[in-house]
């Protein structure tokens, strides 16, 4: 039988090693949930900008939602990047993703214009997000370390 498969996706080329290694794979989580952990730290040390963000998306009252979502994303974060329960932490900041993605990038109810473009974007790039995350919880799960 003849491998018919490219040359540098075969076992032991240096980019299957580099992307295989597990140094990648945590620079990856980490990258990953980047958004969640720098998010959370600019809430802490802007406590007031955090309950204003609260305030603008209708969130009441402002100091619990704030206070939730910065324990929210750095727990599920550490949970993802340290692989404790990483598939639940990727389940859980896909749904918060879906979540707030739907409360603050609603670009059907803006106007035409550079602003919606934008907020179109953004609001598809957090679905891919979201559905990165998915896959991070199934192979967890398919690798038998989701107990």
């Amino acid at each position: 039988m003849t491998d018919h498969s490219p040359a540098a996706t075969r076992p032991g080329t240096l980019l299957t090693r580099v992307v295989t290694a597990p140094a990648t794979r945590s620079i990856a989580l980490l990258a990953l949930c980047a958004a969640y952990i720098q998010g959370p730290l600019t809430k802490i040390f802007d406590f007031n900008g955090a309950l204003a963000e609260m305030e603008h998306f209708g969130l009441h009252p402002a100091g619990f939602f704030a206070v939730a979502v910065i324990a929210f994303e750095l727990t599920a974060s550490a949970m993802v990047v340290s692989g404790f329960l990483r598939w639940a932490g990727a389940l859980a900041l896909s749904g918060f993703t879906l979540l707030a993605t739907f409360i603050a990038l609603r670009f059907w109810e803006m106007a035409p214009g550079m602003d919606r473009m934008m907020a179109t974007n953004a609001f598809f790039e957090h679905l891919g997000l979201a559905g990165a995350f998915v896959i991070v919880a199934a192979i967890d799960l398919t690798k038998g370390q989701g107990k």
